[in-house]
C-alpha cells in the first residue's frame, strides 16, 4: 500500500493516508496522480519515464530540482512522485534546516527509495547544506560525536540506504553549485495557459459544488496571472460571494464583482501590481527605490510580482532598473484613466 509521510525537524509524522475533514485547503485541491497534474506536460513526460525506469530496476529516483514562482505546483509534483513510487515522502523546509545537525536528524530516518523534499531548499543553512553533498552523491553522512574541541569529538560515518532528494525553489540563482550540480533532473516550472487554468478551475469549482460554464472558467483563468494557486484561490473567493449574494448560483456578473470586491482588475493586476506600474515609466526605476516608494520589500517584488508583469511584457529590466514598456505604458493610462 502506498504510504506518503510528512515530517519536519521536530520528527512530527503525518500519514496521509488518513482521511481527513474536507476544508478545501490547498492541500485538499492538489492532485495526486500523474494523471490528475494539469499543465508542465514536459515535465509529467521527463518524470512519467525516469520513474517507469526506476520501478523496472528497483531503485530510487535521481535527485531533482524543481524552481519557478511560487504557486506553479512544485509541491503538488514532489508529492504526485511519492504517490507514484508508492514511497515515503518526507518534508522539511529550507528555514527549519539551522545547523547540519537538523538535516542528519532527518536522513538518519531515511528508508530505501525514501522521498527527501525540502521547500524552498535555498534558504537551507550552507554548513548544514555541506551534509547534503556525501549524501546525495555516495549515500553516506559523518557525525560529529562529543564536545567542540578536537580531542573530545570524533566522526562517525553512516552509510545510508538509497533515497531521492527533491528540492524545490523559488531561487535557483541562490542554490550553490556544488548543490546544483549533484541534482540529476533540473526542471523550470512553466506558467500555465489560459486553456490549462480553465480545466483546474473547472476540476476546483466541482469540489466546491460550484457551477460554471466553459465561458465563466477561462475568464477567471485570464485573471489567475498563470499561476494555480491563483485560479484556485479566486475560486473561493467567488463562491463566498456566490453564497453570499446569489444564493450559490454563479451569474455573467458574479466573477467581476466577486474579484472586484478583492481588488482584482479585468486583467488580473492586484492594488499591489497596479500601484507597481503608476511609479514606473519609460525611464529606468531601481528595485531599492521601488521597494522604498510601495513600502514593500524587494524579494516581494522579484519573486512574486514582476516575473508575470515581465513574462507578459508589461515592464522590463535593464541595468540601470525596471522600466515600462508600450504596452505597459498603455496600461497604465488605463488605471490612471480609472482613478
Amino acid at each position: 500500500m502506498n504510504k506518503t509521510i510528512r515530517t519536519d525537524i521536530n520528527d512530527e509524522y503525518e500519514n496521509s493516508s488518513k482521511k481527513q475533514p474536507v476544508d478545501f485547503n490547498e492541500n485538499t485541491l492538489r492532485p495526486v496522480t500523474l494523471s490528475q497534474y494539469i499543465g508542465q506536460s514536459k515535465l509529467k513526460e521527463q518524470i512519467s519515464v525516469s520513474i517507469a525506469s526506476a520501478k523496472a530496476r528497483n531503485e530510487a529516483l535521481d535527485h531533482i530540482l524543481l524552481y519557478g514562482p511560487p504557486g506553479l505546483g512544485k509541491t503538488s509534483m514532489a508529492y504526485i512522485i511519492a504517490q507514484e513510487m508508492g514511497c515515503r515522502l518526507i518534508y522539511l523546509t529550507g528555514p527549519q534546516i539551522e545547523k547540519p545537525g537538523d538535516i542528519a536528524s532527518a536522513l538518519s530516518r531515511i528508508q530505501e527509495n525514501d522521498i527527501l523534499f525540502i521547500d524552498e531548499i535555498h534558504r537551507c543553512n550552507p554548513k548544514a547544506e555541506e551534509v547534503l553533498y556525501s549524501a546525495m552523491e555516495d549515500y553516506f553522512i559523518d557525525i560529529q560525536i562529543g564536545g567542540s574541541d578536537k580531542g573530545q569529538s570524533r566522526s562517525i560515518k553512516l552509510n545510508l540506504p538509497h533515497f531521492t532528494l527533491i528540492g524545490a525553489t523559488t531561487k535557483a540563482g541562490m542554490i550553490s553549485t556544488p548543490l546544483h550540480d549533484r541534482f540529476g533532473i533540473i526542471y523550470q516550472m512553466q506558467y500555465y495557459s489560459n486553456e490549462e487554468l480553465s480545466l483546474i478551475v473547472q476540476k476546483t469549482a466541482c469540489k466546491m459544488n460550484l457551477s460554471m460554464t466553459p465561458e465563466q472558467c477561462i475568464a477567471l483563468a485570464k485573471r489567475s496571472r498563470g499561476t494555480p494557486r491563483i485560479a484556485n484561490r479566486y475560486v473561493a473567493r467567488i463562491r463566498d460571494y456566490a453564497y453570499a449574494k446569489t444564493q450559490g448560483k454563479i451569474t455573467d456578473t458574479t466573477i467581476p464583482e466577486a474579484l472586484s470586491l478583492a481588488g482584482i482588475d479585468d486583467f488580473g493586476f492586484s492594488p499591489a501590481d497596479r500601484q507597481l506600474i503608476l511609479h514606473l515609466s519609460e525611464n529606468p526605476t531601481g528595485l531599492s527605490t521601488l521597494s522604498c516608494i510601495l513600502g514593500e520589500d524587494t524579494g516581494t517584488i522579484e519573486m512574486v510580482q514582476e516575473p508575470w508583469l515581465i513574462k507578459n511584457g508589461y515592464i522590463q529590466k535593464t541595468p540601470r532598473g525596471r522600466i515600462l514598456t508600450e504596452k505597459g505604458l498603455e496600461i497604465k493610462e488605463q488605471i490612471s484613466s480609472a482613478l
